[in-house]
């Protein structure tokens, strides 16, 4: 079996792959927190009905994974992948369990990097930004690319949005959660959020995860202003595929994660951009990660653009 482990903001999916057959399970940050590495073992093995000793590769995710720029062996990557502790987004434990299990468990790990200014694929104008996208985000895109596109947009819409643009296979850019449109509970900064922070009454993290606008008083309904927000963050990523001579075609337009997968939220983007986008799953992110490591067990050397270093 090989697995992909999807570290998402509310929730680490697993998919395993065995064969023709492919498996899912769940947990919540918090239900891992409470976890010791032996009960989070049982439980992929159980979920995912396997054996440590069945299993012949894991691609792992886990937080920005801005430390490292090469899928590489989870014994060669320092900090669990992070160039520093903190940053955007709610710690809560369940995720740095999951990692420190895996990796105590013998069974043979790669961790994907997430898509940073040291990324060596990406366009050079993009690394202006210090992250595009956390590692999963290359799950999504792998998947994608498996299913026969080579240049396609996707935009994974949750806690918070984040959308890729990938030419030609490669990943080439992407518009990070805490720059472009808001998602459900977390969001840019704006001026009011600035001068909160610069008065002390938020920090920039708690700023951060509370500018979705489901958190935000907005005039606005909530899912038309997301919605809005979202097409307009496609069109961007569209500006910089065209620049590469590549116009996405209608059909290459992805949405994907918790409220990307909705039918609502495919409507008013549809309506707003003109396309008739295609929507994933929000385990998309952990089936890439799992056709990752199945490829990557049997010679890939290069994945989306970023190169394999084992």
């Amino acid at each position: 079996m090989f697995i992909g482990i999807d570290h998402g903001t509310t929730g680490i999916r697993f998919a395993g792959i065995e064969d023709v057959d492919m498996r899912i399970l769940e947990l919540s940050r918090e239900e891992a927190a409470r976890m010791d590495a032996g009960t989070i073992v049982d439980k992929v093995e159980t979920g995912l009905e396997t054996r440590t000793e069945e299993i012949e590769l894991i691609a792992l995710t886990y937080s920005m994974g801005d430390g490292f720029s090469r899928i590489k062996k989870i014994e060669k990557v320092n900090n669990r992948g992070l160039s520093a502790e903190g940053g955007a987004g709610m710690k809560v434990g369940g995720g740095t369990n999951v990692f420190d299990a895996i990796k105590n468990s013998g069974i043979p790990t790669i961790m994907i990097p997430g898509i940073h200014a040291r990324s060596e694929s990406i366009d050079q104008r993009m690394r202006f930004y210090s992250h595009c996208a956390s590692p999963e985000k290359v799950g999504v895109a792998y998947h994608i690319y498996k299913k026969g596109f080579e240049h396609f947009i996707f935009s994974d819409i949750s806690s918070n949005t984040v959308t890729i643009c990938v030419v030609n296979g490669v990943i080439i850019g992407g518009i990070d959660a805490c720059i472009g449109a808001p998602g459900l509970y977390q969001g840019p900064i704006d001026l009011q959020l600035i001068r909160d922070i610069d008065s002390g009454r938020l920090s920039a993290g708690d700023a951060f995860a509370n500018a979705g606008v489901m958190r935000k008083r907005i005039a606005a309904d909530a899912l038309a202003t997301l919605s809005l927000f979202v097409a307009m963050e496609i069109s961007a990523m569209r500006v910089l595929t065209n620049d590469y001579g590549i116009c996405i075609s209608a059909d290459a337009i992805f949405l994907t994660g918790s409220e990307g997968e909705k039918e609502a939220m495919k409507e008013r983007v549809d309506q707003l951009l003109g396309v008739k986008t295609r929507t994933l799953t929000r385990y998309s992110a952990a089936i890439g990660c799992a056709e990752i490591a199945r490829d990557v067990y049997y010679g890939k050397r290069e994945i989306m653009g970023i190169k394999v270093e084992l």
